[in-house]
């Protein structure tokens, strides 16, 4: 058993880290979600901000946008040309997603500074992708609505996770120093 953990001890103390780093910043989320009430930004501060975000790029591309809180759920509401069209979720954030990206280049650190920089840099990366498929989403919604499934469900997933794995094999391959150690 002990050859087992000492062979492997590089794989166990990613999966720990990962897991420890995921679980705190998770945790964290949840804590911030748990003591937005939504008085001031409903549902929270940080969907909101997507929604608002969304709304002036659909208007800067032409369309007629606008968002307004849902009455019966915590989202906003997308209407476009007066055609009410999605609900932006506390899950379009991509504030879950930005957790996984981080917890892996933690997990998989490189040095502190060049870790800091590319986990913001990552971040930001994600979030923008993130807005530009919302902003993608809602115009394909508008226009092509009987593809609903497969562009929620298949090819808007599809452009952020394939964000995150094209800049996790970016860090692993450039700047991770568990990488080099092996040169």
């Amino acid at each position: 058993m002990k050859a087992l953990l000492v062979k492997y001890k590089s794989v166990i103390r990613f999966i720990v880290t990962f897991l420890i780093v995921y679980g705190v910043l998770t945790i964290g989320y949840n804590l911030y979600l748990n003591v937005s009430d939504g008085s001031q930004f409903y549902p929270d501060y940080l969907t909101h901000l997507v929604a608002e975000q969304t709304n002036v790029l659909l208007n800067g591309l032409g369309y007629e946008s606008r968002i307004m809180p849902h009455p019966n759920e915590p989202s906003m509401k997308l209407i476009i040309n007066g055609k009410y069209l999605a609900r932006v979720i506390e899950g379009c954030n991509a504030i879950s997603v930005i957790i996984l990206f981080l917890s892996f280049i933690i997990a998989f650190a490189g040095k502190i500074k060049t870790t800091v920089l590319y986990g913001l840099a990552g971040s930001i990366i994600i979030y923008a992708f993130n807005l530009i498929r919302i902003v993608i989403l809602s115009i394909g919604l508008y226009h092509y609505p009987w593809r609903r499934e497969i562009l929620h469900s298949v090819i808007f997933p599809l452009i952020i996770y394939g964000t995150v794995f094209l800049l996790w094999m970016v860090w692993v391959n450039r700047f991770s120093k568990k990488l080099n150690q092996n040169e």
